[in-house]
């Protein structure tokens, strides 16, 4: 086990070490309720089916900032070491419009007789779609804003991998969702971009603090070519299996509140809010993200303790 975790620490290290020209990923607060998001070798892991659904208003009161609505759903494949799932993730965010369908697979072996580290791949399309004609021109005989040809549902293929292991307190996992690096907005002006790979570190635990509180503290680290490097840190508080609250900062970008509430046994729900820790926050009110997420529970086994993760 030592072993497994100082190769995953080095790899960090290595990724770290890279030079690094923009994050194109879309962001997350609760990024430990959507983990399949990032590692496909997540997919299965809860022992259950789980369905998640996110919507993300980033930077409200600025004209085309992002917005994201997010959809997945993961199973294991009982009485197997496999498990599977499927994702739609829809980003608009200016004059851009993309939809990014994704299909995971992972395999587990246990490590421990608590334990299990998971291998997974990821297989996704993206359709991108760009309105020139939504922009407000200041310059009506601008040549290259004229000139420039609506894109619609640009397609490209894409594959990804991730290592992930856990146990029902503890989390590791190293992940690149996209390993194809698209050209994009490709015309005979200037606007050429290219989607670039992104690499993945999450890590995580639950400490029991009494009989009725739990405290999780988590992290991601996000590294891509040409950005600077982003973590997240966050650390939320259980009470009575029921009520979630906590806090997280990602590294001079912002500063976020999140709240949870565990309905029943299938249903849980949760709110972030994200306050700008720049000099963006003079022009927008924040962002507000929402999630729900239903469990399919085996009956009559259960959820022994919620894992947060």
């Amino acid at each position: 086990m030592k072993q497994f975790v100082f190769c995953l620490l080095l790899c960090v290290f290595n990724f770290i070490t890279l030079r690094m020209d923009a994050q194109q990923d879309s962001q997350y607060a609760q990024y430990m309720y959507n983990t399949v998001a990032v590692n496909p070798a997540y997919a299965g892991s809860r022992g259950v089916t789980s369905a998640f659904l996110l919507h993300r208003n980033q930077w409200v009161g600025i004209d085309g900032a992002p917005v994201t609505h997010v959809f997945s759903i993961n199973k294991p494949v009982f009485n197997t070491y496999f498990g599977y799932g499927i994702s739609f993730v829809n980003d608009r965010i200016g004059v851009s419009d993309s939809n990014t369908i994704s299909a995971d697979v992972s395999y587990s072996v246990s490590t421990s007789e608590n334990a299990k580290l998971s291998f997974g791949i990821k297989a996704s399309v993206n359709l991108l779609s760009v309105d020139y004609n939504r922009l407000t021109i200041r310059d009506p005989n601008d040549i290259v804003l004229s000139q420039q040809n609506a894109i619609n549902n640009q397609f490209s293929p894409n594959v990804g991998v991730g290592i992930y292991w856990h146990t029902s307190k503890n989390y590791i996992g190293i992940s690149v969702p996209n390993f194809l690096e698209t050209k994009r907005y490709d015309d005979d002006i200037s606007t050429t971009a290219k989607d670039k790979m992104h690499y993945y570190f999450i890590a995580g635990s639950v400490f029991d603090v009494s009989e009725d509180w739990q405290f999780k503290p988590a992290m991601m680290t996000k590294l891509v070519q040409g950005a600077p490097l982003q973590t997240d840190f966050s650390a939320n508080f259980l009470f009575s299996q029921k009520f979630t609250f906590g806090a997280a900062y990602r590294l001079n970008a912002a500063v976020t509140g999140l709240v949870g509430f565990q309905v029943n046994e299938s249903w849980q729900i949760g709110y972030a809010y994200d306050t700008d820790a720049s000099r963006l926050a003079h022009y927008n009110s924040g962002t507000h993200e929402l999630f729900l997420r239903f469990e399919l529970l085996r009956k009559p086994k259960k959820v022994v303790s919620p894992r947060f993760f």
